[in-house]
């Protein structure tokens, strides 16, 4: 079964959505054979490869209110990710562009360390307060995720994987994502948002109890059964 998260690594909500995931999954009978893939989304396209960017103001500008409203959204968040054991630290947060993050997190799927990039990354930017568009950061991320420090250079260094997250953000449009995180489990069912555990492993159970059952399209041909083998032995059929 594969569930997978469109997110951004710059958005609270799914860093805290990614946890309740992780506790859904640690009480899901069959949570060995979920493949996790995470999708690419930017929040913001137009966001700054380089210099400070204060994300108070930006926060204000977006969505057209005070420093002081935007400040309070800040602690709400924060207060909710503290009862996720995640200590967020949005007064250091230094936001910018994620485009470079995802084209990263691709190569990361490819080398079979994709999670371990992605909370890398979340927490870099969500609890250290380190700038997101430095690829600096990001390289020190990869690495310490597992992957090759030549590659992860190479990568940032170049255009790898930017077709592939343009692909993932053009599937996500017309899957009709337009916030996250966004979970979608076989193609069949999806949840938006940072849902509670309990809510994810019901989606995840109802998944699995939903999966149509295998059709066995061979094992007999022309009314003569095929070698196989079954509870009692493996004999060859009689002919």
């Amino acid at each position: 079964m594969r569930m997978e998260i469109w997110s951004d690594v710059v958005c609270p909500w799914c860093y805290i959505g990614k946890r309740r995931l992780e506790k859904a999954l640690a009480r899901f009978a069959h949570a060995d054979e979920v493949d996790v893939v995470w999708r690419s989304f930017e929040l913001d396209p137009s966001a700054p490869t380089a210099g400070h960017v204060d994300l108070l103001d930006r926060l204000a500008t977006k969505y057209r209110v005070s420093r002081a409203e935007a400040a309070a959204m800040n602690e709400r968040v924060s207060g909710v990710a503290a009862g996720e054991d995640l200590a967020f630290r949005l007064d250091l947060a230094r936001p910018g562009r994620t485009f470079d993050a995802h084209r990263l997190l691709h190569l990361a799927a490819d080398r079979g360390r994709q999670d371990a990039v992605k909370e890398g990354l979340l927490a870099a930017y969500l609890l250290h307060g380190q700038a997101i568009a430095d690829r600096a950061v990001l390289a020190e991320v990869g690495v310490a995720a597992g992957l090759d420090p030549a590659e992860v250079d190479a990568v940032l260094a170049g255009d790898a994987y930017a077709a592939a997250v343009r692909a993932d953000e053009a599937e996500g449009h017309e899957l009709g994502v337009t916030g996250v995180p966004f979970f979608v489990v076989d193609r069949r069912l999806a949840v938006s948002g940072a849902q509670s555990s309990d809510a994810l492993l019901d989606v995840l159970q109802r998944a699995w109890d939903g999966r149509p059952p295998v059709q066995v399209v061979a094992g007999v041909v022309d009314d003569t059964a095929v070698d196989a083998c079954g509870p009692d032995g493996c004999e060859a059929p009689a002919g």
